[in-house]
């Protein structure tokens, strides 16, 4: 997920965003202790987009203040 994708996103949409992204992540770390996952560079692009997220949550939060 690019940067300019997560600006256009609304507040709430970023807040499900990041639950589905985490729920995702959870399942990836769950088929990589049982030997199932195919695409590991997955769990680290996941990783990176929620950490985009919260950094222009932050950003946001800052511009409010």
């Amino acid at each position: 997920m690019k940067i300019k994708e997560i600006r256009e996103l609304s507040d709430a949409e970023l807040v499900s965003k990041v639950a589905d992204l985490q729920r995702e992540k959870l399942n990836l770390k769950i088929q990589s202790r049982t030997g199932q996952l195919e695409k590991t560079a997955r769990v680290r692009q996941i990783r990176r987009d929620i950490a985009r997220i919260y950094t222009e949550q932050t950003a946001r939060a800052a511009k409010v203040q």
